[in-house]
């Protein structure tokens, strides 16, 4: 092999390491910016807070890994809405630093939207904790129960009660019917009993809450739409027995109230969901 030869191959030979490495970087960057890797951003500086009025709502919508660019404004909207119409006031923040005493103590619901990652240092999950046993009511929406990288084992075993282990995949977003766990329930009787709710990703989760004596509110028709159980990622879409979507329950005198239902963006404008939603906040509120 010539001289040139071998300096014109080993040129290439660079020139193909640089671009791999090229590509890498930017599939590496474009995976971080879509959340698809957890990040560890914590909030130590609260924003400041307008005087509330009660009853107040906090949103909190920060995401620290998958970022549903869509569904989080989309019920954003919807819940300044709601709070406008029940005559709440309401705040909207991506920063945790609100999770502080003296911050949560002004208001009344707290509102995880679409929250992803772990979000709190340890003094704020004490903070929320403390809010919520002293009579705070919590609203979960889709990906605040439904990750799986929460580091805080209160929030997974009691507060949400359950774990996350998968969504559906090939197809991720199906038609389904939702059926009502109880048709006269106060939060529910707005609902058919079967409900279809079409093009959205549809989670299951490792145990059924109602074993630890949580209402279940609404379950999934498994048959209604396609299952393949475990899945190339690892994660299972398939439930044993009664499949719940949402649901409810106190611990000690707070109130939490979770939908795992709320990926995509047009689902907050369904107005049976948004009535369902409307409901729970009232509920967890402890207002009528």
């Amino acid at each position: 092999m010539t001289m040139k030869r071998k300096t014109l191959l080993k040129i290439i030979g660079s020139v193909g390491a640089l671009f791999i490495a090229f590509m890498l970087t930017r599939a590496y960057l474009a995976a971080r910016d879509a959340g698809l890797i957890s990040r560890n951003d914590y909030d130590t500086t609260a924003p400041n807070i307008p005087k509330m009025m009660r009853p107040s709502v906090l949103v909190f919508h920060k995401t620290n890994g998958f970022i549903h660019e869509e569904g989080i404004p989309a019920a954003n909207t919807m819940l300044v809405q709601i709070a406008a119409e029940q005559g709440w006031d309401v705040f909207v923040t991506d920063n945790g630093a609100t999770h502080s005493p003296e911050i949560l103590e002004q208001f009344d619901i707290v509102v995880w939207n679409n929250v992803t990652g772990d979000v709190l240092t340890h003094e704020q999950r004490a903070a929320m904790r403390q809010w919520f046993l002293k009579g705070g009511g919590w609203i979960g929406l889709h990906a605040s129960g439904g990750n799986f990288s929460y580091k805080w084992p209160w929030f997974v075993d009691t507060l949400i009660g359950t774990e996350f282990v998968g969504h559906t995949l090939n197809p991720q977003f199906q038609d389904a019917d939702v059926l009502v766990a109880n048709p006269q329930g106060a939060l529910t009787n707005h609902l058919p009993e079967r409900w279809r709710i079409e093009n959205e990703e549809w989670y299951a989760f490792e145990t059924n809450p109602r074993e630890k004596g949580y209402e279940i509110l609404l379950t999934l028709d498994e048959a209604s739409y396609v299952t393949n159980g475990e899945n190339w990622m690892g994660l299972d879409d398939q439930m044993d027995g009664e499949h719940p979507i949402a649901w409810r329950h106190e611990v000690s005198d707070g109130r939490i109230f979770y939908s795992g239902i709320g990926h995509q963006s047009a689902t907050y404008r369904l107005p049976e969901y948004r009535e369902f939603v409307r409901r729970g906040m009232v509920w967890a509120a402890g207002v009528n």
